[in-house]
């Protein structure tokens, strides 16, 4: 088994055929998601995830059918299924079946939800390589739902991913709609210089991640200065290092960045190991 679906109350195996051509979601995009990680028998913030598929899904209009606290039962449950040496991404969604009143609106009480679980090896502390992303910018938030994780975000994300892949790189930093730095085309991002850590504040723009937030507070805690500030790509050809933070590889040093070659440093080796060692707090089988 490497896919496992929790929907209408029945679990699933494989890729099951949930939504029809008819559904909101389908041809519009109304569809929020989050993912948490499961590894060594942990998940580490999955109560966090579960509150913030909630929040996304009253962002973009939905009438949430379940609560954090039952949709956390459920991945701990799916974690459970799968056993401790699964290496998993949770993944709850929340969806609109119907149309509204007005033309493109969603109906709020169409709202249907999963949870995906699924096999997904861990990159954590694998090293990247970024270039500085020229195809696309993050949307100011009056222009798409950016304080909600919405599928409809990501196509902009994946044309980014393109670009860099073409130009050789693994991913790219991504501007806000002002010239700033403001993540990655799919995780956060960190810089250090002179033992100081900066992050793009959230300005709207980007989600500010939960394995963000998690390494903020673990980097403090270990008298780590850490500041969220504008940054300008300026700044990313003098830092001493770079990482990301996000799901996908957790905390992930950079070993270049546009031509120039980065060592994976000290820092960005201690966010790895804080995050990791917190991690495994977090039991769930």
């Amino acid at each position: 088994m490497d896919t496992l679906t929790y929907w209408n109350g029945t679990w699933h195996e494989g890729n099951p055929a949930i939504l029809g051509p008819r559904d909101h979601a389908f041809w519009l995009g109304s569809m929020v998601f989050d993912g948490g990680r499961a590894f060594e028998g942990c998940g580490p913030d999955l109560d966090l995830h579960a509150e913030r598929v909630v929040r996304s899904a009253r962002a973009i209009g939905l009438n949430p059918t379940q609560t954090p606290e039952e949709i956390l039962k459920l991945m701990h449950e799916s974690v459970r299924r799968f056993g401790p040496k699964a290496e998993l991404y949770v993944r709850p969604m929340f969806w609109a079946g119907k149309g509204g009143a007005g033309p493109i609106s969603v109906d709020p009480d169409s709202a249907q939800f999963l949870l995906c679980t699924y096999v997904a090896p861990m990159r954590a502390g694998t090293p990247l390589t970024l270039g500085l992303c020229r195809s696309i910018r993050r949307p100011a938030p009056e222009t798409a739902p950016t304080d909600a994780k919405a599928s409809c975000l990501y196509p902009n994300s994946s044309r980014g991913v393109a670009e860099m892949l073409k130009r050789g790189f693994n991913n790219g930093v991504v501007l806000d709609p002002l010239g700033n730095v403001a993540e990655t085309c799919s995780s956060n991002l960190f810089i250090a210089r002179n033992g100081v850590v900066a992050t793009p504040v959230p300005n709207g723009s980007f989600l500010a991640g939960i394995t963000r937030y998690r390494t903020i507070r673990l980097l403090r805690s270990a008298g780590i200065t850490v500041e969220e500030r504008t940054i300008r790509p300026a700044e990313l050809e003098e830092a001493d290092e770079m990482f990301t933070t996000g799901n996908a590889g957790k905390v992930q040093p950079v070993s270049r960045y546009e031509g120039r070659d980065m060592q994976p440093g000290p820092i960005a080796a201690r966010a790895h190991d804080l995050y990791m060692a917190f991690a495994r707090t977090q039991r769930v089988i």
